[in-house]
């Protein structure tokens, strides 16, 4: 068994397509489909099931997904070591974050460390706190970006930076006429588009509403949609109203096209989690103290 194996089975297993994992990897689907077939062939075991024109992993296929996982972060362990000898000349940073610290704050994080060390292969994804977390958890990311806290014990976590949540709505809709009639701002009466759960943004909402004595339940929500980018593009062609970030939301009030009923409904953190048991990379040390750096 090769470490390109375990690679090209994790990547199909994650896919349940073997085109697809081919166009991830740089190979050919042809490569792809021998690699597994030698692979169940060598052990005597079925890892893929063909389910109509798709494929899904068997039960054997599941239990040894988690421990190609592992032994792949293991190996990737080691190459890490190879790079810190290498004074971070070469290497790889594998960062996640949620949507909102992945595009409106890490950015200009990563350029300052790309610019310091070129050599390193930075790569980012996005999700929300539960995916991020999930993420580190396993270590296909050795740091994360979440909005607010999670309790989870196997992971450590420290404040970067605080943004504040705001109340936004399109400008010259309802809502933001009431507003300007009047100081008052009842949210159980307005209309919303929420972020999904499980995202930051809607946990830290929510909490602030419970701790208003007002239950979550109790608002009027249109609709639930995955992105900011989502949730602004809804919110600026309706009457509905939404709770986001306000770097989120700072560029479309300053072209007029959103007003906030509440510019600052919350504060929360943006936080920095690792894993407790795992050693970082000389690349992930260097980005966190970054990113742990008071901004210029």
């Amino acid at each position: 068994m090769t470490f390109e194996q375990l690679s090209i089975f994790i990547a199909v297993a994650e896919r349940e397509h073997l085109t697809k994992a081919a166009g991830f990897l740089g190979l050919t689907p042809s490569a792809v489909s021998a690699s597994i077939r030698a692979l169940e062939a060598h052990y005597n075991v079925r890892l893929f099931d063909r389910v109509g024109r798709g494929i899904e992993l068997t039960r054997d296929g599941e239990v040894f997904l988690r421990e190609a996982r592992e032994t792949v972060a293991r190996a990737k362990a080691a190459q890490s070591v190879l790079a810190e000898l290498g004074g971070l000349k070469t290497g790889k940073l594998d960062v996640q974050a949620s949507q909102t610290i992945a595009n409106y704050w890490l950015p200009q994080r990563l350029l300052s460390f790309k610019n310091e060390y070129p050599g390193i292969d930075v790569h980012l994804k996005d999700g929300n706190t539960a995916t991020v977390a999930a993420a580190v958890l396993e270590g296909a990311a050795e740091l994360g970006f979440i909005e607010g806290n999670i309790d989870e014990p196997a992971l450590s976590s420290a404040s970067v930076a605080i943004d504040r949540l705001v109340i936004a709505a399109a400008t010259g809709s309802k809502a933001a006429m009431d507003r300007d009639a009047s100081s008052e701002l009842d949210l159980t009466r307005l209309k919303w588009i929420l972020r999904e759960p499980g995202s930051g943004t809607r946990a830290v909402f929510e909490r602030e509403l419970r701790s208003r004595s007002i239950d979550p339940a109790r608002l009027d929500v249109l609709l639930i949609l995955p992105s900011n980018e989502g949730v602004l593009n809804a919110v600026r062609g309706s009457e509905a109203v939404t709770a986001i970030s306000g770097s989120v939301a700072a560029p479309f009030v300053e072209q007029g096209q959103l007003v906030l009923l509440d510019a600052e409904v919350t504060s929360r953190q943006f936080t920095i989690l690792r894993h407790k048991e795992r050693r970082l990379s000389a690349a992930a040390k260097a980005f966190e103290v970054l990113c742990r750096s008071p901004a210029e």
